[in-house]
């Protein structure tokens, strides 16, 4: 080989070796996923928002298809007892991520786009525990547990207290829920994309700024409201928002492509931490309204927006699994797979939900959904999958709650817990990884009443109020409160659908019920 010869080699070799440097921070990693921690699981929380039991085809659903979700169920543990902690997001987020019940706390309601931070910043929470033992931490998604201090918010700067004071290393958000102004992404304690020329504000009491709104002008919409729910607000992206905002014009994100955006977040923060042990909280928006998913999935499903959304969110969980088995951390990394509470058809637009709904039962067997203290508000697809300890194919019929999650790992990483923190979590780590099939004996459910569980018996307070949402009318008359002012008692065992109230002929289980809930509540803590 002449020196010319070889020194176009030399050339070519150095080329090809600027080029691979060149290459973006992810290609080198993808490149590199050999290096991977395995002396701690990775943990992912995969969170669907109003995801119902019948919704996934591994849980029974006949109309829809969700084969990357039942793959995850197959490769898992399915619980078939699994529950969110409250029928309704903000409530159910603030238990997961504290250990404690919602309703021990004021304002810790269904939360506008502009409240305070509910998170207590020096207690012990989800991420905290895994913070303690050396893990990098994030949020990716919908957030709803408020930003700063409680006072009005300035978002034209830096926005804290937030995630990131409540354990979260990183954090890439949206306020509230997409149906709420304002429809912003915050990295960290900023909002991208804002411009000085162009300051956002925002407004729940009144209108501002002249942007048009959903009330004034309808002929603008791509998506009609449900009249009286509030969703007639300033108008983004053809859909009217509850709450009021200008300015901000090029922050504004685009409904089509959240799905898009947080996995693409996801997936480099997963990217950036597999040299080390990490806990991510994927907090999606599906099925959330507004259901206004990527266009390769409108008409996808033939049961309107809402069963796209559907289809959407186990495209995404499929493309997480794909990802961690690119990395070759598919093995050592935990995802759970659930949702914050129960289904609903109408939650303020018109989107097909109800009209092509064609025999779907986004709550299965189980009555009602969201906002009930019925068994379809709270009992939630629950799969935990850990190819390194869970048996492949498991199903469990252990009574097992979000709740838990902080005081399971908190006992599994050896992490001390003081009296105050998660004063309603139990350790049930057993249950949670298929070691045992006890979970939990007695349970609290939280919706617009209580429900006290013991094994298969349910107990609900009396409640006054209505029985039925007036706007949420799906196929069978009405989405169900739950509320009466007569005790009702059901055997679960017996009677899943709750329709024969037995309380009459369990007076004696009724008062034990009675008794376990009100102590329950006068010392604060269910543990």
């Amino acid at each position: 080989m002449n020196l010319t010869k070889i020194s176009q080699l030399l050339l070519m070799g150095i080329l090809l070796f600027s080029c691979n440097e060149s290459n973006n921070k992810k290609e080198d990693l993808l490149a590199d996923s050999s290096k991977v921690n395995h002396d701690k699981p990775n943990v992912i929380i995969i969170y669907a928002d109003d995801l119902g039991y019948g919704d996934v085809s591994a849980y029974g659903a006949k109309a829809l298809n969700t084969p990357n979700i039942d793959k995850l169920a197959n490769e898992g543990l399915m619980f078939t007892n699994g529950h969110c902690a409250s029928a309704t997001c903000t409530p159910s987020r603030y238990a997961m991520l504290t250990g404690n019940y919602a309703f021990r706390k004021k304002g810790t309601g269904v939360l506008n786009g502009d409240a305070g931070l509910i998170i207590p910043t020096d207690k012990m929470t989800l991420p905290k525990v895994f913070k303690n033992k050396g893990y990098k931490t994030a949020v990716v998604g919908k957030w709803h547990l408020g930003l700063g201090d409680g006072g009005a918010i300035d978002w034209n700067q830096s926005i804290k207290p937030g995630p990131n004071e409540v354990g979260f290393d990183y954090s890439f958000i949206f306020p509230a829920t997409a149906d709420r102004v304002p429809t912003v992404y915050l990295k960290n304690h900023d909002i991208l994309g804002l411009e000085d020329n162009d300051p956002i504000a925002v407004s729940y009491r009144k209108k501002i700024g002249d942007e048009p709104t959903g009330k004034e002008n309808p002929e603008l919409l791509k998506m009609p409201f449900t009249p009286g729910l509030g969703h007639d607000g300033t108008i983004v992206n053809g859909i009217s928002r509850m709450g009021f905002m200008e300015g901000g014009t090029r922050s504004r994100w685009t409904d089509e492509e959240l799905a898009h955006d947080f996995y693409s977040e996801a997936e480099d923060f997963i990217i950036n931490s597999q040299e080390e042990p990490f806990f991510l909280f994927f907090s999606l928006s599906d099925i959330h309204v507004p259901r206004m998913p990527d266009t390769r999935f409108k008409g996808a499903s033939g049961l309107g927006y809402r069963g796209d959304a559907v289809l959407q969110l186990d495209d995404t969980t499929g493309r997480i699994m794909r990802l961690l088995e690119h990395l070759n951390i598919e093995d050592n990394t935990i995802v759970i797979f659930s949702s914050d509470n129960g289904p609903i058809l109408d939650d303020g637009y018109v989107d097909g939900a109800i009209t092509e709904i064609n025999g779907h039962k986004p709550s299965g067997i189980y009555r009602s959904g969201k906002y009930s203290i019925f068994e379809g508000g709270t009992r939630v697809p629950t799969i935990i999958r850990w190819p390194n300890k869970i048996k492949a194919g498991s199903v469990s019929d252990a009574m097992v709650n979000q709740v838990d999650f902080l005081a399971s790992f908190a006992d599994y990483f050896g992490v001390p817990l003081d009296k105050e923190d998660a004063v309603d979590s139990f350790n049930i780590w057993d249950a949670f990884v298929g070691i045992s099939t006890e979970g939990r004996s007695t349970m609290i459910e939280h919706a617009r009443t209580l429900a006290f569980l013991e094994n298969e018996w349910k107990y609900i307070q009396p409640k006054k109020g209505a029985k039925r949402l007036s706007w949420a009318i799906d196929v069978e008359g009405g989405q169900e409160t739950g509320n009466s002012e007569e005790v009702q008692l059901y055997n679960l065992k017996e009677d899943p659908k709750e329709l024969n109230n037995i309380a009459e002929k369990h007076p004696e289980k009724v008062a034990k019920l009675k008794e376990a809930l009100q102590s329950a509540l006068a010392e604060g803590r269910t543990r």
